[in-house]
């Protein structure tokens, strides 16, 4: 089956990053309880909350700004950034040694994830193969399911042997490689988009 260049690339890309995040978050709570001063279960929910605060709030306005200008390169540069942003992550959680420190590399998460989500989605609407959209959402949703699977369960083999760094090391590799990975579609995008050229389809229910 043929599947457009863009989508392909971009469901390679979330897989890798989900894979890097997927092999420590299981047991993301382990490592705040056991290795974090006055670490807490308490924390561990905080830091959660926060992650999603900082999305939710800067998500919005990301992708308003974003859909000012009906070109993909602003989307492109948008991805880009929150992508790498959030490769880092893990990486940080090496030199973090109180709860303040989860705190603030949460809140740099949520933030990587305001700019990295929007252009995500309209870049990947935007290169669907018309009457594959089903099957190429399900290859999404596939890829993000496999990848979950087989890293939940490496972190756990691989925490027990080795201890955290290595899960964070292995994770912030793989989200790297993802990140560094939609570098690819740079010379598909449009310079310019139509306004209308995604136009949703009417509810059913309204033209019965």
């Amino acid at each position: 089956m043929k599947i457009s260049h863009v989508v392909r690339v971009l469901i390679t890309s979330d897989f890798l990053i989900n894979s890097g995040f997927s092999v420590f978050a299981p047991i993301f709570a382990v490592f705040v309880t056991k290795q974090i001063e006055s670490g807490s279960v308490e924390v561990v929910g905080y830091a959660a909350a926060i992650a999603q605060v900082f999305k939710v709030g800067f998500q919005i306005p990301v992708a308003r700004y974003l859909d000012k200008n009906h070109g993909e390169y602003d989307d492109f540069y948008s991805l880009i950034l929150g992508s790498f942003t959030i490769s880092v992550v893990p990486f940080l959680y090496f030199f973090a040694t109180t709860a303040q420190h989860i705190y603030f590399i949460q809140a740099l998460y949520g933030l990587g994830l305001a700019l990295a989500v929007p252009p995500w989605f309209a870049i990947f609407t935007r290169h669907i193969d018309k009457m594959k959209e089903n099957i190429e959402w399900s290859f999404e949703s596939v890829a993000i399911g496999i990848s979950a699977a087989i890293s939940s369960s490496l972190g756990g083999f691989l925490a027990q042997r080795y201890g955290f760094e290595l899960l964070f090391l292995l994770g912030g590799l793989l989200a790297f490689l993802g990140a560094l990975f939609q570098i690819k579609i740079f010379h598909d995008l449009k310079a310019k988009v139509s306004q209308g050229q995604v136009k949703p389809l009417p509810d059913r229910a309204s033209t019965g």
